[in-house]
């Protein structure tokens, strides 16, 4: 008898998240400003596809750039929300084995297709301002549909190993994740196996995509400052360099979040267990509700575009 229940026990077909652990009592409270910033998400990443849809002159690389990460952010804040909704609602903590796998990979696949977004979108930044004669010709449309499918082909190689490096490890310790959604590391610790493999590709997939983004974006920033210091006027510097605030906002808000979270995990042992998932809720909550805000504020034909759609439905 003792040995079918270990059997059974090693293998659970049904895995239990927590949620927040030790804010149990506050769940309700925490999950009105997560219900706020999806509603502003979704709207706001609507909108901004829907305005580049319907204006030809939107058309250009750096919209359809903005319009795949509206879609990226739309697929990440959905993919853990109604999830954990329900948790914070209703107490429904099960999730289905394959179902865990399933979210994780989307978690992953698409916080690698933001991060290779933003590089797409300072490489168009670069071009824009130190090569403007060119920038048709640079990135024509071809082009900027082998980059966009280029970072999803590199973030589904990439991230397909997780299921599978997850989904061969023993569950013998518990079957209870700390957590409000199924994430590659947290899950691998529930394990009794060896989950150096998870460790080191995990830490590997974290270097050679997100970490090579990170050091295109500034090599890229450098060349772009380094140009916008040798216009003549301040007036012309300040209105380039007024050009690229929003993109900077919209990288700040993604990466500093979300590596610090990524490192906590294998080796910040003293963040406290609540606020290191708190923290991993808002990397994949926030950006997507700043996102369509910062470029639409920011970005003259989009905020001009949203007030001609709201004076014509006030006449």
């Amino acid at each position: 008898m003792s040995n079918s229940n270990t059997t059974h026990f090693t293998n659970p077909s049904i895995f239990i998240l927590l949620g927040i652990p030790g804010l149990e009592a506050a769940h309700v409270w925490i999950s009105i400003p997560f219900c706020i910033t999806y509603a502003i998400a979704v709207l706001g990443n609507f909108a901004i596809l829907f305005i580049v849809k319907r204006d030809p002159r939107l058309h250009e690389p750096m919209y359809y750039f903005l319009c795949m990460l509206a879609i990226t952010d739309l697929v990440l804040s959905t993919s853990i929300l109604p999830k954990m909704l329900a948790i914070f609602w209703f107490s429904s903590r099960e999730i289905f084995f394959n179902a865990c796998l399933l979210q994780m990979y989307f978690i992953h696949w698409f916080t690698i297709v933001e991060s290779g977004l933003f590089s797409a979108m300072a490489l168009d930044r670069y071009v824009a301002i130190c090569h403007p004669l060119r920038h048709s010709t640079i990135l024509s449309n071809p082009v900027v549909v082998k980059i966009v499918l280029a970072v999803m082909l590199r973030s589904c190689i990439s991230t397909m190993p997780y299921p599978f490096l997850a989904g061969r490890l023993p569950y013998c310790r518990t079957h209870i994740i700390p957590h409000s959604y199924c994430e590659h590391i947290s899950l691998a610790k529930l394990s009794c196996g060896d989950i150096r493999v998870n460790n080191y590709y995990g830490l590997f997939v974290l270097f050679t995509t997100m970490g090579v983004d990170i050091i295109f974006i500034t090599v890229s920033y450098v060349l772009i400052l380094t140009a916008i210091f040798r216009l003549p006027t301040k007036d012309a510097r300040l209105k380039t360099f007024g050009t690229c605030t929003s993109h900077l906002g919209a990288i700040l808000s993604f990466y500093i979040p979300s590596l610090f979270s990524f490192l906590a995990h294998r080796f910040a042992y003293n963040v406290p267990l609540n606020f290191h998932i708190l923290l991993a809720n808002v990397y994949l909550l926030v950006p997507p509700m700043l996102n369509p805000i910062i470029y639409g504020v920011r970005t003259k034909q989009i905020r001009h575009r949203l007030l001609h759609l709201f004076t014509q439905k006030g006449t």
